[in-house]
């Protein structure tokens, strides 16, 4: 590569750092210019956060790779990088693991990283991250221009410089930043992954609704996420700091969930042998997560709103009232203006605490990169759960996770992985070699739950005429129809045979205009 290519590529992104680009636009410019003007196979662009170091762009890696989060300590090349302020260049023969073994795209999944090498990006003074860059060949960058790629990796650093500053200019980063160190901190708290466009409106809404005082109501279906954006929205909250309290509606009986939201007196009911503070009293100054909230009995719901109306709560077994300021955060998978209609939620409830509804969409609508971002998460969690080199997903796995409309959501493509992990497991990959995961590991079609027979399939497979979407509306139309005259129309026993969530089979009906 001549010096006036690699200039022509710094003036180009030299001219970029006056102009209005999102931060993952101007980085995958930044990974394009390098990747075309030095000889590697993939290239990245890592920001450390705390102890680790989070991709925000790849180039030549597979889309998995976004998803992950590289422990710092736990990687000896990455911990090099960081730690010198030259560039780094690890020897084909090196014995250190390498990071990206087997996420290298190419028709071998299989294949490992021969040559790499990587500098830290300094912004300001500080270590803001670092660019790696990969090669499948050995000895592959022994005739690198190292004047040159030291001159592209400082014009890289301004350019992160300039995203940065643009990303100050539009939020609070310093609580973004502390908002993240108690995300990371709370073991029951995730990282809301995704970029698709309707995850960065729901991100940018709950950060402006978490600092208001507004009451806010998740609705959602089951497996997508409520408790993580109730989360989300206490952390970017003036109450951050003060304590998110969590009640699963759902779980409690009857008997119990009053005392459970209020506390009780000793003596108030058999076995309350001392006085017991209930969640709200716990959530005084902070949030009160109320998770399934329409699951709660009506008469529970008469004092609820009370509590939520005037501040004021009564201990069961005691007149006594103690004045809590705290602020109502509400999940659930129901249609609550639909329990309304029937009676089964209070209406003034319902208008109380929906005064900021915030729906969380369902996995099968936002888009490939969303899960394939959630898929990269969740195989790191395995790695570490189950000692593992390294756990990667075959283009055919990822292709079918793609088509799969996920009913159970991001709970389930968790237990989906998961369970696919065990099996690779268990037919006998060493511990040191990377696991790949195929089709049959996840269970392929099996795990939609809607197997049809030959002669099933045949009648949409038949019909030439049909589009894609319309054959698989169609032949879920057929198959359901077929499965619940087998089932006797009794819906709980069809949603059983197809191995769906009863509220998911509900929607299915709606969805398709079947009527029982």
């Amino acid at each position: 590569m001549t010096t006036s290519e690699v200039l022509t590529s710094l003036s180009d992104i030299v001219a970029d750092l006056s102009r209005e680009l999102p931060p993952k636009v101007r980085f995958q410019r930044l990974l394009d210019a390098l990747m075309s003007r030095f000889p590697c196979d993939a290239t990245a662009i890592l920001q450390l956060e705390g102890e680790h170091l989070v991709p925000r762009a790849v180039r030549g890696l597979s889309p998995e790779t976004m998803g992950r989060r590289f422990l710092v300590k736990e990687q000896p090349r990455l911990m090099e990088i960081v730690n010198s302020r030259n560039i780094v260049r690890f020897p084909a023969a090196s014995s250190l693991p390498d990071p990206y073994d087997g996420l290298v795209d190419g028709e071998d999944h299989h294949l490992y990283v021969h040559d790499c090498m990587g500098a830290s990006l300094q912004v300001d003074g500080k270590t803001w991250g670092v660019l790696t860059l990969d090669a499948l060949g050995a000895n592959r960058f022994d005739n690198l221009d190292m004047a040159l790629l030291e001159t592209f990796i400082s014009v890289a650093a301004a350019t992160i410089r300039a995203a940065d500053l643009i990303q100050r200019l539009e939020s609070n980063l310093e609580r973004h930043q502390l908002a993240q160190e108690h995300w990371l901190s709370d073991s029951k708290a995730l990282e809301l992954l995704g970029d698709s466009a309707v995850m960065r409106r729901l991100r940018r809404e709950a950060e402006i609704v978490g600092q208001s005082n507004l009451l806010v109501l998740v609705n959602g279906e089951t497996g997508v996420g409520k408790e993580l954006f109730a989360h989300f929205i206490h952390l970017h909250s003036p109450r951050m700091k003060q304590p998110l309290v969590q009640i699963n509606c759902a779980a409690l009986s009857e008997s119990l969930v009053e005392s459970e939201l209020f506390g009780h007196v000793s003596g108030a009911f058999s076995g309350a042998s001392k006085d017991r503070a209930g969640k709200f009293e716990l959530a005084d100054g902070g949030t009160l997560f109320l998770d399934e909230i329409g699951e709660l009995p009506l008469q529970i719901q008469a004092k609820l709103l009370r509590a939520i109306q005037s501040g004021e709560i009564q201990r069961v077994g005691s007149d006594e009232n103690h004045q809590v300021d705290v602020r109502i955060i509400a999940a659930t998978n129901r249609n609550l203006e639909q329990e309304v209609r029937e009676g089964r939620f209070r209406a003034d409830l319902f208008h109380r605490l929906s005064v900021y509804p915030l729906t969380v969409p369902p996995l099968r609508e936002r888009g490939e990169e969303d899960i394939a971002l959630i898929a990269g998460h969740f195989l790191q969690v395995c790695e570490k759960r189950f000692g593992l080199r390294a756990i990667r997903l075959h283009a055919e796995a990822q292709a079918w996770m793609r088509s799969y409309t996920w009913p159970g959501n991001v709970r389930e493509l968790e237990n989906a992985i998961s369970r696919a992990v065990v099996k690779a497991i268990s037919e006998g990959v060493p511990a040191n070699k990377v696991v790949m995961l195929n089709v049959h590991h996840l269970g392929g079609a099996q795990q939609t739950g809607l197997m049809a027979t030959p002669d099933e399939a045949k009648a949409v497979a038949g019909d030439s005429t049909l589009s894609m979407s319309e054959a698989l509306l169609q032949f879920k139309r057929e198959l359901i129809v077929n499965r619940l005259k087998a089932c006797q129309n009794n819906k709980s026993r069809t949603a059983k045979s197809l191995g769906m969530d009863k509220g998911n089979f509900h929607r299915m009906l709606v969805k398709l205009g079947i009527s029982v």
